[in-house]
């Protein structure tokens, strides 16, 4: 049981670290000083998304292709390439802005989700004429990778707007 626990958390791993990503930010927001904005939680839960969903996930990412990069292959149902070390850098990348960002400005958060985003929709779209070109319905082509790269751009493009949307301090006439 423990096992299929463990195999299912590292095989998911987009998926594990929003999740482990959501759990810390509910922390950080019940200890937060009180009273607690709006813009206080969005700004824990947009940190904790930078850290585990962005930083931690890609740098997995990186971890798994570039080390381990005949399994992560067999995994999504390809071929183990030189590409793999390519998918890897480009992860290890997205995990250091990532961190960068976390506890920063809009500007370098932003940069730190439309990389990402940008990637993860291209793979999910990638995923898709995978499915239906070569009926690639391996586990990491169309299961719950598949879709953590379209929730995860999502749930990004989700906090900025709420981040600037409770960010604005309304103007006096």
């Amino acid at each position: 049981m423990i096992e299929a626990v463990i195999v299912f958390v590292l095989s998911n791993f987009p998926l594990s670290f929003l999740v482990l990503g959501l759990i810390v930010a509910v922390a950080a927001a019940a200890r937060a000083p009180r009273p607690l904005t709006g813009a206080a939680v969005i700004e824990k839960f947009l940190s904790w998304y930078l850290f585990f969903p962005i930083g931690i996930s890609f740098l997995y990412n990186f971890v798994m292709h570039v080390f381990f990069g005949r399994m992560a292959a067999t995994f999504i149902g390809w071929a183990d390439s030189p590409f793999q070390f390519e998918v890897g850098m480009a992860s290890l990348g997205f995990a250091v802005v990532g961190f960068l960002a976390a506890w920063r400005g809009f500007e370098m958060r932003l940069a730190a989700i439309v990389g990402p985003a940008l990637f993860l929709l291209g793979a999910a779209a990638g995923h898709v004429y995978q499915m239906i070109a070569a009926h690639n319905f391996a586990p990491g082509n169309a299961g719950v990778i598949f879709y953590m790269d379209i929730v995860i751009p999502l749930l990004g493009f989700v906090l900025l707007w709420l981040d600037r949307r409770y960010a604005r301090v309304p103007r006096s006439g």
